[in-house]
């Protein structure tokens, strides 16, 4: 049987599905590597290639990478990841793997979406927009089923939205951001060190603390702010919530859908859904796959 592997580059683990052409999991992997040494996520990667391929008695027919920063519009490399992962900008993937075909390699919050788009919540949504709520906020959106990726591949970028003028500004400049505003990396400075992060803080509101469910409500309605800008500009079918924060469940999805609907530009009746993900983790290899198997096809 043919088969595709998709590999998705995180800051400390490598995440990896190895699918049939119809979407059937094979096998799927998560190993850690040690981010103070150097390239060791190459060697983990290298590592888990020749594994599969053992595994499965016959060379990949396809490989995909999803990893954090942009990716070429080529889809070759990552050229910009600022900070993180020494070696990764502008490796070529297909050499360093010594594979027989290239590797198409796409951002890690884009590949998020193709994945839930192939075989996840987005399936079927031709109008799509995906935010991930972690320790910052990643986004997609696809735009009359196509990825929207912008001249230089940052398109989608929703947690670099900016929700008004002046301080904080994040890590791409943007004062105010979504990320800022319900992010875990801001978790301590909204709650003026009572809490680390959102989980915490979720522990806390189940306990009866006032004060931190009006933090928490406050990020939510930020939240909401977003996404009707989003729906104004994007115009999307749904709205996928996806990342840790997302596991809130109720208590995320209640209040947004109660924040959102009375400021929603309403045009008929259809109501934008906002739906939790469905891959979880798996998300970027899924997508890192589905697009390699998309590249075979435009071969």
């Amino acid at each position: 049987m043919s088969y595709t592997i998709g590999i998705d580059l995180g800051g400390s683990h490598v995440k990896t599905v190895v699918v049939s052409g119809d979407g059937e999991t094979l096998a799927n992997h998560n190993l850690p590597f040690d981010p103070s040494l150097n390239m060791d996520w190459g060697r983990c990667i290298k590592q888990i290639v020749s594994d599969t391929e053992a595994e499965q008695s016959a060379p990949a027919q396809s490989v995909g990478l999803s990893a954090p920063g942009l990716a070429a519009i080529d889809g070759s490399c990552i050229t910009h990841m600022p900070d993180r992962l020494e070696g990764l900008i502008g490796l070529n993937w297909q050499e360093y793997l010594r594979l027989s075909q290239p590797v198409p390699v796409v951002n890690d919050g884009h590949a998020a979406l193709l994945g839930e788009a192939w075989i996840g919540a987005a399936r079927g949504f031709k109008n799509v927009i995906l935010l991930t709520l972690g320790t910052g906020v990643g986004g997609a959106a696809l735009v009359e089923g196509k990825l929207l990726r912008g001249r230089t591949g940052k398109g989608g970028h929703f947690g670099h939205t900016s929700l008004g003028p002046g301080e904080p500004l994040d890590i791409c400049n943007c004062p105010n951001s979504l990320e800022l505003a319900i992010g875990n990396c801001s978790v301590p400075q909204r709650s003026n060190g009572s809490f680390s992060h959102t989980g915490e803080m979720m522990k806390a509101i189940e306990a009866g603390d006032s004060e931190a469910e009006k933090i928490w409500l406050k990020s939510i309605e930020d939240l909401a702010t977003a996404i009707c800008s989003f729906s104004n500009i994007l115009d999307p079918e749904a709205v996928i919530l996806g990342g840790g924060i997302a596991n809130a469940g109720d208590r995320l999805f209640k209040p947004l859908r109660e924040f959102l609907d009375p400021i929603l530009w309403k045009t008929d009746d259809y109501e934008l859904k906002l739906l939790p993900a469905q891959l979880g983790d798996l998300a970027g290899a899924y997508g890192a796959a589905a697009h390699a198997l998309d590249a075979l096809k435009t071969k």
